[in-house]
């Protein structure tokens, strides 16, 4: 059974409304001792993440209304000179959660798997990602952390699984969620596709494949090719 994000997202879930204040968005991220939040709408709908980068803007961009001698790093200049839409300078002139946040939110959902969600933070460089229901409503929120929990699994379950998995196929046996599989097979593609499903499964370090086989239908496979 593969573990989904409902598994092992959170619920109690920091997050502000559009209207948002800079000031109140900024104490929810220290108070809740977090580095962004979701945004959400008047009908709990997810519309962004406002982070501490976006926060730190302002800082970016300071001497431009505050007159304190501060100049922003060549890069920061060079995005205010471009003046693109979203970028630093727009951000230090937002006063709400909604002026200040980065859109379109990358979010995911209580039913997908966990490796899907960690290839989406892997994607797209994030932390986290907002849970949202069929209409877009926040109900969770996922994190690296979080998504760590699946190699806290007991090493007698994860045993258990392997073998339904391989429906008695091998000998398995589980240590610190290394999983070793011994045994023979009539064919080497058999002992190929056992060490795969062992893989696959929530929870797993590594697989030590101590498989043997009779027969070795891989090689007697034709390759393909020409000139």
């Amino acid at each position: 059974m593969r573990t989904t994000v409902e598994n092992v997202m959170t619920t109690d879930v920091a997050a502000v409304n559009e209207k948002a204040s800079f000031h109140t968005v900024a104490e929810l991220l220290i108070s809740r001792g977090v580095s962004g939040v979701p945004v959400l709408d008047d009908d709990n709908r997810v519309l962004g993440v406002v982070s501490e980068a976006d926060l730190l803007a302002k800082e970016e961009f300071k001497e431009r209304y505050y007159g304190d001698g501060y100049r922003p790093p060549l890069r920061a200049r060079i995005r205010h000179t471009a003046g693109s839409e979203g970028s630093g300078y727009h951000k230090s002139l937002g006063e709400t959660a909604g002026a200040l946040m980065s859109a379109p939110a990358h979010i995911t959902t209580p039913e997908a798997a966990v490796v899907s969600a960690a290839r989406l933070m892997d994607r797209y460089g994030v932390k986290r990602l907002p849970v949202v229901d069929t209409d877009g409503r926040l109900v969770g929120i996922v994190s690296r952390h979080d998504l760590i929990k699946v190699f806290l699994r007991l090493d007698k379950d994860i045993e258990q699984e392997v073998r339904e998995v391989l429906r008695g196929r091998a000998d398995v046996t589980v240590t610190d969620a290394v999983v070793t599989l011994t045994g023979t097979y009539a064919e080497r593609s058999q002992a190929v596709t056992a060490v795969r499903l062992a893989e696959n499964i929530d929870g797993v370090v590594a697989v030590r494949d101590e498989l043997t086989w009779k027969h070795d239908d891989i090689a007697d496979l034709p390759i393909w090719g020409g000139a």
